[in-house]
């Protein structure tokens, strides 16, 4: 890619990312149902069209990581170490995001994380987004020599690792809900991790 190419290229990163702060601030302040997308896109300065060129679903504009999100368990699979098992590279990938609070894991300040429980649309909007990344996980499972091909298997198999990223993702907002600094998320977090894949190992006996 030229210079130019890579100056449009942040160029763009930069307008997504500030219509993205600039309409979570306008929700925060109004409430998620009260802002349209005119009115984001004049508060940031641009065509109503490149607000919805950037987010085609009004929810991703504070839900923003979207793809990130849904990608992160296959694309740990699919980048790990020759010969780390499955589960633990998950568990890595685990702990290395609670160790950068990783907004993937659920680190947020209290007021975004209360936008998004309390809106019905972001919050069906996020559950949606859990179950993309529990697909994309299995289709990759899928294609693991492991499996060869065994697609209930590596639906099976998916669900529980997914649903351990679910369940701590929930826990994280839960604490922060609760008053939990970001130090002590990332403590509790930090303990719960190991014990959720370890869990996943024993069947909890």
């Amino acid at each position: 890619m030229t210079n130019d190419g890579s100056l449009r290229e942040r160029k763009k990163r930069q307008t997504r990312q500030s219509i993205s702060d600039i309409a979570t601030r306008l929700f925060l302040e109004r409430g998620y149902e009260r802002v349209t997308i005119a009115e984001i896109a004049a508060a940031a300065g641009v065509a109503k069209m490149t607000v919805t060129n950037y987010f085609p679903r009004k929810e991703d504009l504070v839900l923003d990581i979207a793809e990130e999100f849904v990608a992160l368990l296959a694309r740990t699979v699919a980048e790990r170490p020759a010969g780390e098992p499955v589960r633990d590279a998950l568990r890595r990938r685990y702990a290395e995001a609670v160790a950068r609070r990783d907004a993937a894991v659920g680190f947020a300040g209290e007021p975004f994380v209360r936008l998004v429980e309390e809106s019905p649309a972001l919050a069906a909007r996020l559950r949606e987004l859990f179950d993309l990344r529990e697909r994309a996980l299995a289709a990759q499972l899928a294609a693991e020599p492991a499996t060869a091909g065994d697609d209930l298997t590596a639906r099976l198999v998916a669900a529980q690792l997914a649903g351990a990223y679910r369940v701590l993702f929930g826990e994280a907002f839960r604490l922060i809900r609760a008053g939990h600094g970001e130090e002590q998320v990332a403590g509790i977090l930090a303990e719960a991790g190991p014990r959720a894949f370890d869990l996943l190992a024993t069947g909890g006996e």
